[in-house]
């Protein structure tokens, strides 16, 4: 069979991939963008944006539940509609597709192939009855939710993040298996459904990633919304239970029979069945593919972006992994992944938002720091907002002044933690912040007010 040439070959349409197709055809290359499942990804289709849209339907119920506390009379209970919610959901993803899939076919340059792309050498690819040929490819093939390889998880109906959503019944008792970023904002959204959830983590402690203090906050909102919390669960199990599923786990403890279970225990990176054996691409124990700091691979033409390549599993580190590519491709700017500084969210409410260093690094790393601390509740807009859970954390260097990490959870925690990652990246001392003039009354206004607070790091 004769190859189809092509200048570029982009397998997967997820974050990474669209933009690319788009910088690469108004540089005058021919592009064949490959995508064996929706255009979008993971965040429009099964993470970020529909399940954002849900997180905002729940904080609408929950804070209906709290009208009274505001002075607001309702003329009866709060009710939820999940077919509406679904319904709603479904339309902010199928509208962000949609619009996604517009600009690829008005894309000058850019052929559309739907099918599941198989490497021939390291610069062909097939894709059903087609044979592409490139001298540059890139993969953005995303990953998928991990299956636990755990006693009787094959003889039950589990749900994962991305089966949640085509869920279109509330369930009686959800069972979440996982205690980090994915699961606890499931585990919220539902328990202001209306259902009743547990969670069970094999660790001591939720997101374990994140220092103590962060970890028992969020069991602490979590619990006060009356979500039942195993920690520390060994041995975990299933079976069925007439129409519900048992979750068994730590000898002695009952069982949690559920309705419904959702595995929410990590990812796993979609490059087992591309054929990379043949492209000569290495991928590392996990099955993600070894990149460079300018995400090439072993193989001289190829590159591999966003959650695939071990290097970040966000929409917005995907999105950079593209910016770095084209920038070194098309703009002789040397950009790097060694540039950017970890940052992302959790979206419960209030939300986490997090960047840099964690407290636990930098005491790991030895260097001599000072720390600024504020709860919530001394915060004059949360107060105001009657929402007080939380609080704010500020790490920097004590000789160098400079900003080492931030956490903010509380309300617009997600936003307000740009104020300290901008400053960051412009390598900013702690000082600027310091002496900066927030906007009052704001979440954020009380982040100069910690930084003239600072103590050593006991």
């Amino acid at each position: 069979m004769t190859a189809r040439p092509f200048d570029a070959i982009i397998i997967g349409a997820g974050q990474a991939g669209p933009p690319l197709a788009g910088r690469l055809t108004a540089a005058g290359m021919s592009v064949a963008l490959i995508e064996r499942k929706l255009v979008g990804g993971t965040c429009v289709n099964t993470g970020c944006m529909p399940t954002k849209a849900m997180v905002a339907s729940a904080y609408a119920a929950h804070l209906a539940r709290r009208a009274a506390d505001y002075g607001v009379t309702l003329s009866g209970p709060v009710g939820v509609d999940y077919k509406a919610i679904k319904a709603r959901k479904d339309k902010v993803s199928d509208d962000a597709r949609g619009n996604l899939e517009s600009w690829i076919a008005g894309m000058d340059g850019c052929t559309l192939f739907r099918g599941h792309a198989r490497f021939e050498t390291s610069n062909t690819v097939h894709v059903g009855d087609d044979l592409l040929s490139a001298g540059k490819i890139f993969i953005n093939t995303g990953g998928r939710a991990s299956v636990p390889d755990l006693p009787g998880v094959d003889d039950i109906p589990f749900l994962t993040n991305s089966s949640m959503m085509d869920l279109d019944v509330l369930p009686r008792h959800l069972v979440v298996v996982g205690g980090s970023y994915v699961s606890l904002e499931f585990a919220q959204m539902f328990r202001r459904f209306g259902s009743q959830v547990t969670v069970i983590e094999k660790s001591p402690r939720l997101i374990g990633r994140e220092d103590e203090d962060v970890s028992a906050a969020i069991l602490s909102i979590l619990e006060s919304e009356g979500i039942t919390v195993h920690l520390g669960a060994g041995d975990i199990g299933f079976a069925r239970q007439g129409s519900d599923i048992a979750v068994t786990f730590t000898a002695g403890q009952a069982p949690a029979v559920g309705s419904h279970v959702l595995l929410a225990v990590g990812r796993t990176p979609n490059t087992d069945d591309l054929g990379l054996d043949k492209a000569g691409v290495k991928v590392d124990k996990r099955g993600f593919i070894v990149v460079d700091d300018q995400l090439r691979t072993s193989v001289p033409g190829i590159w591999a972006m966003g959650d695939c390549n071990g290097k970040g599993a966000f929409t917005h580190t995907s999105y950079n992994d593209y910016e770095i590519v084209a920038a070194n491709l098309l703009d002789s700017d040397p950009r790097r992944v060694s540039d950017r500084i970890e940052a992302y969210a959790l979206y419960t409410d209030p939300p986490l938002g997090r960047c840099g260093m964690t407290e636990a690094a930098v005491r790991k790393s030895g260097r001599r720091a000072l720390v600024g601390q504020r709860p919530m509740t001394r915060v004059g807009r949360a107060v105001e907002k009657g929402e007080t859970q939380g609080f704010m954390k500020i790490l920097a260097d004590a000789d160098t002044n400079e900003i080492l990490g931030c956490s903010v959870l509380g309300p617009g925690g997600d936003e307000a933690i740009h104020c300290v990652l901008d400053l960051m990246y412009a390598k900013a001392p702690i000082s600027t912040l310091a002496r900066a003039m927030h906007i009052h009354p704001n979440v954020s206004e009380l982040l100069p007010t910690i930084a003239q607070e600072l103590k050593p790091l006991a």
